[in-house]
């Protein structure tokens, strides 16, 4: 139990802070919400009276302490405010794109994570041949490319040139939601997908190889080997569990670094998830919606560490029982 309290203690701190900083940044930001939600056009057409009263009702002309203590009472009871931009409940905008995005993510997730672990386990075992110069090379050149570019290319490619994928969107463009079949939204995942998991396997590949150089050196395998097992043999029965750990690590640590990248392949894509609605919700200065957004990428992250953190005990009991490595 004390252990239980203390990650609900370690959460809701997380939650307080990323709240607090994301209220400090859109304060602190020269976009004015009301000029941004109304449009310049009529904006300029209001009289100052009118600006004013509207400023008072959207509350953008308090601080941002005031500001953040209000939407604090409100959230403590279920209220996350009104998302200027969408016009909508913060609640049902993030519930509306949330299964988007986490449906991305995860495909992304976890393609990633068994690509990069595959590439890194064959290159460190057939190290300086030429399937390890090919994957370290592949990895290098992704690890350097933007993930918008890379999103540029393969809607051009994919989707303008092959015509295999549909150019944006998450459903078809004039089909009823109700009437959208699962085969089209995965038509339309796909290719956002493959994007996303692509810029994730690098990190994870290299990392891999490195450890399982590192296992191969070790003398417990170069004694398995001297008992007559082959290299594969024992990396299968002594090395994989020794790499495991480390994967989960970065596998699990990665999660934030796909929620970002996703915020950039959804705006390549147009696809409908939270990271194209934080940008829209960034462009505006819509606080509410913005730290309803953190929130969640935040208690996305910290799950999967604490994901990792209870995996460790199931892949080695030692962890599990407090024994420390030699």
């Amino acid at each position: 139990m004390g252990r239980v309290a203390l990650n609900l203690a370690k959460f809701v701190l997380l939650m307080i802070a990323v709240s607090i900083v994301v209220f400090v940044l859109v304060g602190s930001s020269p976009i004015d919400p009301v000029q941004a939600n109304l449009g310049q056009q009529a904006f300029m057409s209001m009289s100052e009276e009118q600006r004013a009263q509207l400023a008072d009702y959207w509350g953008a002309d308090l601080s941002i302490g005031e500001r953040y203590l209000n939407w604090l009472a409100s959230a403590i009871h279920g209220d996350w405010g009104t998302s200027l931009r969408f016009d909508a409940p913060v609640t049902e905008v993030v519930a509306s794109r949330a299964a988007n995005s986490l449906a991305l993510m995860a495909c992304a997730w976890t393609a990633s994570g068994a690509i990069g672990f595959a590439l890194g386990l064959a290159a460190a075992m057939r190290r300086d041949s030429l399937l390890d110069r090919f994957v370290k090379g592949y990895c290098y050149l992704l690890a350097a490319t933007p993930t918008f570019w890379v999103g540029l290319l393969m809607l051009v490619l994919f989707s303008v040139v092959l015509g295999w994928f549909p150019v944006g969107l998450s459903v078809p463009v004039g089909v009823p939601a109700d009437e959208v079949t699962v085969l089209q939204s995965l038509h339309h995942m796909i290719l956002p997908g493959l994007t996303l998991s692509l810029t994730g396997v690098a990190n994870i590949a290299l990392h891999t190889r490195e450890k399982a150089i590192d296992v191969i050196e070790s003398d417990c395998i170069r004694f398995a080997c001297a008992r007559g097992m082959s290299l594969r043999q024992a990396m299968r029965r002594h090395g994989l569990r020794n790499l495991l750990l480390p994967a989960m690590t970065l596998q699990f640590a990665s999660v934030s670094e796909i929620f970002g990248g996703s915020v950039l392949v959804e705006q390549v894509f147009s696809y409908p998830g939270l990271g194209r609605a934080a940008v829209t919700a960034g462009l505006g200065g819509d606080a509410a919606l913005l730290v309803a957004i953190a929130l969640v990428s935040a208690a996305i992250v910290f799950l999967g560490n604490l994901t990792a953190n209870l995996l460790y005990g199931v892949v080695d009991p030692r962890i599990r029982k407090g024994i420390a490595y030699a």
